[in-house]
C-alpha cells in the first residue's frame, strides 16, 4: 500500500509533504574529479581503465564503426524499426512547430535590433544503459537538435558486455535511422569528459572525440555529477534525477488505469516517486488494490515494489480539486497525468509540471513513446522554473545592433548621461567621438 499523507482540512505546506529521493551530486562531484581530470590530461588511456573499471569491458576503439551502425540497422526487428520510425515522425512534426523565427524592431527610424536564433555548433547527446537500454531515447535527443539546425552529432552510449563492447543494438539502429553516425562506447562520468574536453579514441591517436559546445541526455548520479563538474566548460541541458509521475484524479478515474500508471514510472528505478493526489477516498483504497494485484505480476515486480514503498511515493488526500491543483502546482513533478471530469480545463490551469497528460487516454508512456512531445523532463521540483528538451535547448538568440548616424545622434545625449551616471566615461566618449569635438551637441 502506498503511504499517505491527509491534507484535508489541514494547513500544511505542500511543498513539505513528500520528500524526493535525494542523491547527494556535491559529494558525487568530488568522487568523479579524479576521472574527470585524468580523461581531460591523458584521454584515451584514462578512458578505456575507466570503461574496463565501471562497466567490466575494454574496447580497443571507443568509436563505434560506421559500418556497425548500419548493419545494426538492417538486423531491427521489424516491429522495433515500425515503432521508433513512427515515433520519430510524431516527434519531427511537434518539433518543426518549435523553430523560432528571426524577428527585427524598429526601434527609432534608422535604429533596428534583430534578434537571430543561432544553433549550437556541436553537440554531445547522452544515451543511458544501465537498468534499461534506451533507444526512445535517441529519438528525444537527436530530434530537437536536428530542428534547431546543429551542424554535428555525437551520441556516446556505455559499452555492453553482451554486445562485444559496443552499445545496445538498439541504440544503435536508432542512431542509423536518425543519420547519427558518430558513436562512442563510452558511459559514465568518462563520457561526459571526453565530450568535454575531446580525446583520442584508439591506441594509436589517429582518431578523435572533438570537443562538444553542449551536452544532452540524461544518466546516472556520476553522469549528472560530471555534467556539474563541467558545467561552463559545456552547456548543460539539465541535472536529471530519478524519475516523477503525479496523477491528480477524481473518483470519475478508473483505478486500474491510476495503478498501471504510477507502476510504469516505478518500473524505471527503486527511487522513481509515483504520487496520487485525491479528494477521493474510495478512489485511493481502490488503486491501491489495484497496486496490490498489478505490481506482483509485472516483471520488474522488486524494483517497483522498492519505489513504491519509498517515502517518495504515495497517496496525498485533499479536500477538492482545488487544494489537489495547489499540491501538484508545490510539487511541480516531471510527469502530471490529470484524471478527473473537465480534466483539459484543469490541465488548463496547471503551472508547474515537465509535462502534462490529460485525460484517461494520455498516459506518460504515451509521451515516452509517440505522443510527439519530448520524454527528456525537468526533475526534482525544477519544472517551477525549467522547461523540457526542445528545439530552444539547442539555439541561441543573438542580437543584430544596426543604428544610421543620424540614430545615434538622436539618442547619444541619453548615452553620454548615463555613462557618466555610472562613472564609465569613456562609454560616452566611445560615442562622442564620433560626432567631432564637443560630442552629440
Amino acid at each position: 500500500m502506498l503511504n499517505r499523507i491527509d491534507l484535508r482540512g489541514g494547513t500544511r505546506d505542500p511543498r513539505r509533504l513528500l520528500p524526493r529521493a535525494q542523491l547527494d551530486v556535491s559529494v558525487a562531484v568530488e568522487r568523479i574529479r579524479p576521472l574527470v581530470e585524468a580523461v581531460r590530461d591523458h584521454g584515451y588511456p584514462a578512458i578505456r581503465e575507466a570503461s574496463e573499471r565501471f562497466d567490466g569491458v575494454s574496447p580497443e576503439r571507443l568509436r563505434v564503426p560506421v559500418e556497425t551502425i548500419r548493419a545494426a540497422e538492417d538486423e531491427l526487428d521489424p516491429q522495433v524499426r515500425a515503432a521508433l520510425l513512427e515515433s520519430i515522425t510524431r516527434a519531427r512534426k511537434v518539433h518543426a512547430d518549435q523553430r523560432r523565427t528571426d524577428h527585427t524592431t524598429t526601434v527609432v527610424p534608422g535604429g533596428t535590433v534583430t534578434e537571430r536564433w543561432v544553433p549550437v555548433d556541436r553537440v554531445g547527446l547522452y544515451v543511458p544503459g544501465g537498468l534499461a537500454m534506451y533507444p526512445s531515447t535517441v529519438v528525444m535527443n537527436v530530434v530537437p537538435a536536428q530542428a534547431a539546425g546543429v551542424r554535428s552529432l555525437v551520441v556516446v552510449s556505455p559499452p555492453q558486455k553482451d554486445n562485444d563492447g559496443l552499445p545496445d543494438r538498439r541504440v544503435l539502429a536508432a542512431c542509423a535511422l536518425l543519420g547519427v553516425d558518430e558513436v562512442y562506447a563510452v558511459g559514465g562520468a568518462q563520457a561526459v569528459a571526453m565530450l568535454a574536453y575531446g580525446a583520442g579514441v584508439d591506441p594509436a591517436g589517429d582518431e578523435r572525440c572533438e570537443p562538444v559546445d553542449m551536452i544532452t541526455g540524461p544518466g546516472n548520479i556520476w553522469v549528472t555529477a560530471a555534467k556539474r563538474l563541467l558545467r561552463g566548460v559545456v552547456g548543460i541541458d539539465a541535472e536529471a534525477g530519478p524519475t516523477e509521475i503525479a496523477i491528480l484524479a477524481d473518483d470519475t478515474a478508473d483505478p486500474a488505469h491510476v495503478a498501471a500508471d504510477l507502476i510504469s514510472q516505478a518500473e524505471h528505478d527503486p527511487l522513481a516517486a509515483s504520487v496520487l493526489v485525491t479528494p477521493s477516498t474510495a478512489l485511493a483504497d481502490a488503486v491501491d488494490a489495484e497496486l496490490a494485484r498489478q505490481a506482483p505480476a509485472a516483471k520488474h515486480a522488486e524494483r517497483i515494489g522498492t519505489a513504491l514503498r519509498g517515502e517518495q511515493s504515495g497517496v496525498v488526500l485533499v479536500d477538492d480539486l482545488e487544494a489537489g491543483l495547489r499540491v501538484v502546482d508545490a510539487y511541480a513533478a516531471e510527469h502530471l497525468e490529470i484524471q478527473t471530469e473537465n480534466a483539459r480545463e484543469w490541465a488548463l490551469r496547471v503551472r508547474n509540471a515537465g509535462a502534462v497528460f490529460v485525460g484517461a487516454w494520455s498516459p506518460v508512456s504515451l509521451g515516452d513513446y509517440c505522443a510527439g512531445s519530448n520524454h527528456v523532463l525537468p526533475t526534482g521540483g525544477c519544472a517551477r522554473h525549467s522547461s523540457g528538451l526542445s528545439v530552444q535547448s539547442f539555439l541561441r538568440g543573438v542580437h543584430l545592433v544596426e543604428y544610421t548616424r543620424d540614430a545615434l545622434r538622436e539618442v547619444a545625449p541619453q548615452v553620454v548621461t548615463l555613462a557618466t551616471v555610472e562613472d564609465l566615461p569613456a562609454h560616452g566618449q566611445a560615442v562622442s567621438v564620433r560626432f567631432g569635438e564637443g560630442g552629440a551637441s
